[in-house]
């Protein structure tokens, strides 16, 4: 269950559950652009007493995108949510689709807000501005460390993260399934294991975590576009935890696949797995 947020409201709304004023709010009704007057809370105890009745009003938000059928219906669906296209690397949005010379039938669907980050979630210093400090100045860029007994297991326990939220994600991936809720469930995974998700905000990428699909080479944006069959779809989880980072992907096929296509793949994988022989 999410955490209040405390946030500032109005001082005229009034609690949810009870009607006292209210001066919390829903996490995640914040994050997806509800009403306030349904989002708003006296105390944490009247939220997570009336938590069972208020989620239906997160999952009513998702119907109403998950029910559009076509790719305009499915634009409009999350437009009228208040999602937009991303432009200038993550620092913009728009609620028109940005001008590009298209090579294929993929588009750029709208994206959601930013997720919330608990204060309780260790953060890297990219949080904040977006830009990373330590990273690019780091004596690691030159030289190699030998690991200490400590920082081994530290990574050990990141990187057992790490796969266990990349295959939470794997069990979501199938045609009807945005990239946006493949986010949603990396963010959740990451964030309930203690970690942060690194993609968030790092450089100003709107995700925390990247969705690459078909003719996307890398770093796809998750967004409010549903997988169809045949897609080929890329996820790449990056976990920070203990001060430790750790990449992880997986390539998945889904359906039926032309045969170059397929062969294409096989290809890759092929000379990916030639790496570590």
């Amino acid at each position: 269950m999410d955490g209040g947020s405390n946030v500032s409201v109005d001082s005229s709304l009034s609690c949810a559950r009870c009607g006292k004023p209210a001066d919390l709010q829903c996490p995640k009704c914040l994050e997806l652009k509800l009403p306030r007057e349904s989002a708003s809370f006296c105390t944490q105890e009247c939220f997570k007493a009336s938590w069972n009745s208020h989620k239906t009003v997160h999952l009513k938000s998702k119907l109403s995108r998950l029910t559009a059928s076509t790719p305009d219906e499915q634009n409009s669906a999350a437009l009228n949510d208040d999602w937009l296209y991303c432009l200038k690397k993550g620092q913009a949005r728009t609620s028109k689709l940005p001008n590009f010379d298209w090579t294929g039938p993929l588009r750029p669907y709208p994206i959601s807000s930013r997720r919330v980050v608990p204060a309780s979630i260790e953060k890297p210093d990219w949080f904040v501005d977006g830009i990373p400090k330590i990273e690019p100045n780091s004596d690691l860029q030159h030289v190699v460390e030998i690991k200490t007994p400590e920082q081994i297991e530290r990574m050990r326990e990141t990187c057992r993260i790490a796969r266990e939220v990349l295959d939470a994600a794997a069990r979501v991936i199938k045609p009807g399934v945005t990239t946006d809720e493949i986010d949603e469930v990396v963010h959740e995974a990451t964030i309930a294991a203690g970690g942060y998700p690194s993609p968030l905000n790092y450089h100003f990428f709107p995700k925390s975590c990247c969705t690459s699909v078909n003719e996307v080479i890398c770093h796809g944006i998750p967004d409010a576009r549903r997988l169809e069959d045949g897609d080929i779809v890329n996820v790449d989880v990056t976990v920070y935890y203990k001060g430790v980072m750790v990449i992880l992907m997986k390539h998945i096929l889904w359906g039926m696949l032309m045969k170059h296509l397929r062969s294409l793949s096989d290809a890759h994988m092929s000379a990916w797995r030639k790496l570590f022989q």
